[in-house]
């Protein structure tokens, strides 16, 4: 038995997700003929509170197309220096939209309005990038799945309202943090332009992420997807695992989150564990005292059939989720306290 702990996308479908699927109703969607499909936007825009809702295959093509759809080539967006859109996206920004990031230093992939504010270049000084837009990731994968102060969000909102920049939410992980916070979806669905909601990262779904937007924004939505190769026919099979989610695998995300933080308790206690950083939701980011035995951990942790991520510059990474069982769970904390 192998226990996979390096994302939350690695997760099968469940038998029921499965039975879900085999019996969609389905269409041509690039007609947006496909009643599943059509169900399941309507179902997100409806739970956000926005108008507008567009299925995509992956959580990076709805994040490209949102900052297609928020600037133009030359244009400028404000986002972490840890954020999604910048290091994962294979510089989908500048490929794909012709902008540069303007990178905040913040804390665990969360900063302030106040640096917002300080990182807005003055459009009328030709010589720097025009500022467009603001990203927030939440929650924070590289900030070890860190949820936003909601309060803080909301400043942001005004500073981008005083100086007319959109802003964009990439919620590939909002489900973790509307299950470990008191905020609903249509508090975010107020405060944003644009957000991307993924159903492959938490609930179980074999792919798929949502573009949920206002409806000015989201006019050009669907040329842009079409654009990037995402247009896609019966593709109704896969947004019915996605309605079955929603059914089914949001409330049990508590159990993920519980997992987690009883794996920071063990690692916390381990006297070649340097740092592990406070957990939140179902991801726990730590480091070695020694930097230099990553590799040799790892190994040790391949050897017994147990699988981590490395994120580099000494950083390691777990992730719990729907496929990770109460039995693994013990045999995992077994090891590390036994290692």
């Amino acid at each position: 038995m192998t226990i996979d702990l390096r994302s939350d996308t690695v997760t099968k479908p469940t038998k029921g997700m499965l039975e879900a699927m085999m019996n969609a109703k389905v269409g041509d969607d690039v007609y947006k003929e496909d009643p599943t499909v059509n169900k399941l936007e309507e179902r997100l825009a409806a739970m956000f509170g926005k108008p507008r809702a567009l299925f995509f295959p992956t959580g990076t093509m709805a994040n490209q197309t949102a900052l297609k759809l928020h600037t133009n080539p030359g244009d400028q967006v404000i986002c972490d220096s840890n954020a999604h859109i910048y290091h994962y996206e294979g510089g989908g920004a500048s490929f794909n939209s012709g902008i540069s990031c303007k990178l905040l230093q913040g804390e665990r992939g969360m900063f302030t309005a106040e640096h917002v504010i300080e990182a807005i270049n003055p459009p009328d000084f030709y010589h720097s990038p025009l500022t467009a837009l603001v990203e927030v990731e939440n929650t924070a994968n590289r900030g070890g799945g860190s949820c936003w102060d909601f309060e803080e969000l909301k400043k942001i909102r005004t500073v981008c309202n005083d100086h007319n920049l959109g802003y964009h939410l990439d919620g590939a992980r909002i489900w973790n943090a509307l299950v470990a916070k008191p905020e609903t979806a249509k508090d975010y669905g107020q405060l944003f332009d644009t957000m991307s909601v993924c159903l492959s990262k938490g609930l179980g779904c074999p792919v798929g992420s949502v573009l949920i937007g206002d409806e000015d924004i989201m006019q050009n939505a669907l040329r842009i997807r079409k654009i990037l190769g995402g247009g896609m026919r019966q593709v109704g099979y896969l947004a019915a695992a996605g309605l079955y989610a929603l059914d089914n695998h949001v409330v049990r995300l508590a159990e993920d989150h519980q997992k987690a933080k009883e794996i920071e308790q063990v690692l916390s206690r381990l006297e070649f564990i340097k740092k592990v950083e406070p957990v939140e939701t179902n991801i726990i980011i730590f480091e070695l005292t020694d930097k230099k035995n990553d590799t040799q951990f790892l190994k040790i942790m391949d050897d017994n059939n147990m699988r981590i991520s490395n994120m580099g510059n000494g950083k390691l990474r777990v992730v719990t989720h729907l496929d990770y069982t109460d039995d693994m769970h013990d045999k995992f904390l077994t090891f590390l306290k036994n290692i």
